[in-house]
């Protein structure tokens, strides 16, 4: 039981670093949803705006044709895995930290929780 935890554990984290980065040009809806500061009219402002003007060039074009997203908005979101042609925003790079908005437990701490749980 243990060993599947674990496992589980481990591959739910390790989905959490695989889905984190979201390219504009590429993301449907529910991929630019996932990215913290991005809700549905976002979205939906985004995908609109990449069908009527083409792909984003880099984060200055995507800055200039999306209304309400400035420098700090632009930093936080590439934060959060927001990339534009695959390029994070200068100066605002991801880290594993940032990676996802809910902490993720180690899986050796996550064993140790479910084991005390269990007593």
């Amino acid at each position: 039981m243990k060993t599947l935890l674990l496992a589980l554990a481990t591959l739910l984290a390790a989905m959490n670093f695989a889905f984190a980065q979201v390219d504009v040009n590429k993301g449907d809806a529910a991929a630019l949803d996932a990215i913290k500061g991005i809700g549905p009219a976002k979205s939906k402002q985004i995908i609109d705006e990449r069908t009527k003007g083409g792909d984003f060039k880099d984060w200055a074009d995507f800055q200039k044709r999306v209304k309400g997203i400035g420098d700090k908005s632009a930093a936080k979101l590439s934060q959060a895995g927001l990339q534009v042609n695959g390029k994070s925003k200068e100066g605002a790079e991801m880290t594993p930290a940032q990676a996802s908005s809910a902490p993720v437990k180690s899986a050796k701490a996550k064993a140790a929780g479910d084991a005390a749980a269990a007593k």
